[in-house]
């Protein structure tokens, strides 16, 4: 018999074409038992967040004494059964004819997941196991929608996928704590996992004009913040013969046609975050993004803002200052209440790379949001060989590395700009989850590395 799964039952509105017996498999999340000895399951196989109720009836089922008393949650059955309407709740379930337990508990007096509430903390130490809670369920389903709506936004407008490189030689930003491969005689030269594929990817922008990546990249910061892991998800977008203005449109784009995939696809996770949060906002602030709400502004207008307000803030700012997460907080949550693009930021807090404008600014952005900071970084790239040579002696890198970086400006240079976009973080946002390290299945950061 077809095994059907529990999204299709859940939604269907037309039980009377099932008047045969149904065949379901799944994972017992709560069982129940009565006075009058009427069992319910509570079973999910994995295809919806929400449960199906099994109704057993000792009187129905032939091996109720050999099989069905010894169910506890966690195992899993297959049953045979008939979907009827809940009298009392018109919702779906299954009264069962026969069931067959596939795998037990062990001892159910140790296993990790019971019917209670769990932390996230405490979900954190069990990553092998938090999947099946129904939170770490929705977020694996959002993240899904989140990736393959990347995906199809840069396919649909006809970006090519490049697959950049795990391992380097070189520190995109000139600037990060990298990973150092301590393999020595392997490359005959220093290795290290990625900080980003930027570089490597604008080698390809350089010749099919709209190219994309999207994987892990590693970051050693020592930092134990709510919104650092020490691997995490970068996508990138580098593009030819665009400015500045060209790749705002593109991200901001992308943004509102993620939204829209994840509020379409799954708005019953949105709904259930909402109640798990007690905060009615998470639709609102998804909506907003789709209704185009993002402000944006230059960088000097943001100082100007900050130093204005600046009796509040425990750090002081100046122009050539980066923009602290506290300022961010207040300019995204209270002043604009939107997400927030800031352009054109001092040369001497941005990378090598990025192309100098006719004052001390380079033509850059970023996309800070609410509750979480910066979601997007990019900007111009610098196509001039001279300007670029003079910006790795300023930053004090060692020019030599960057050899086939300048070949791309001695050989047919273009104009050409691109943008990061941290995907967790993305994430934050849409789920309104607290810290990064519950939206990544196995978070590695400080002092951590499990599984």
């Amino acid at each position: 018999m077809k095994c059907i799964n529990i999204l299709k039952l859940i939604k269907t509105n037309k039980i009377d074409k099932y008047k045969k017996h149904l065949y379901i498999k799944g994972w017992i999340k709560n069982k129940r038992n009565t006075k009058i000895g009427i069992i319910f399951l509570d079973i999910n196989d994995g295809s919806s967040i929400n449960n199906l109720q099994v109704i057993i009836n000792p009187k129905k089922i032939k091996n109720f004494k050999k099989n069905i008393i010894k169910i506890t949650s966690g195992c899993s059955i297959s049953l045979k059964g008939v979907i009827k309407n809940s009298p009392k709740s018109n919702k779906k379930e299954i009264h069962a004819v026969n069931i067959k337990i596939l795998g037990y508990i062990e001892n159910p007096e140790t296993y990790p997941i019971s019917p209670k509430y769990h932390s996230l903390e405490y979900l954190r130490k069990i990553s092998h196991l938090r999947p099946r809670t129904k939170i770490i369920n929705t977020i694996s389903k959002i993240r899904n929608t989140l990736i393959f709506s990347l995906h199809n936004f840069f396919q649909k407008r006809n970006f090519i996928w490049i697959p950049t490189p795990i391992i380097t030689s070189l520190d995109t930003e000139g600037s990060s704590k990298l990973f150092k491969i301590k393999e020595k005689n392997f490359f005959k030269k220093k290795a290290f996992l990625t900080v980003s594929g930027q570089l490597n990817l604008e080698t390809y922008a350089c010749s099919l004009s709209k190219v994309y990546n999207f994987g892990p990249i590693f970051r050693a910061e020592r930092s134990i913040t709510n919104k650092h892991l020490a691997e995490f998800w970068m996508l990138e977008t580098e593009i030819a013969f665009a400015n500045l203005k060209q790749i705002i449109t593109i991200s901001k784009n992308m943004l509102y046609f993620c939204f829209k995939q994840i509020l379409k696809k799954n708005y019953e996770e949105i709904i259930f975050l909402s109640e798990y949060h007690k905060n009615k906002n998470i639709l609102n602030n998804l909506e907003k993004i789709i209704n185009k709400k993002i402000t944006e502004i230059n960088y000097n207008e943001i100082i100007k803002i900050i130093k204005k307000k600046e009796n509040f803030f425990s750090s002081k700012i100046k122009w050539g200052s980066n923009i602290f997460p506290e300022h961010e907080k207040f300019l995204t949550e209270k002043y604009f209440k939107t997400p927030i693009i800031i352009k054109n930021f001092p040369q001497k807090i941005k990378a090598f790379y990025m192309k100098k404008n006719i004052d001390n600014t380079v033509s850059s952005m970023d996309i800070i949001f609410p509750f979480v900071g910066e979601i997007i970084g990019g900007g111009e790239r610098e196509e001039n060989i001279k300007k670029l040579i003079k910006n790795i002696k300023i930053k004090k890198l060692n020019e030599k590395k960057y050899w086939w970086y300048k070949d791309l400006r001695k050989y047919g240079t273009v104009k050409h700009s691109g943008f990061g976009m941290g995907f967790e973080r993305l994430l934050m946002y849409i789920t309104n989850m607290k810290n990064i390290r519950d939206l990544i299945p196995f978070p590695r950061y400080i002092n951590y590395l499990k599984f």
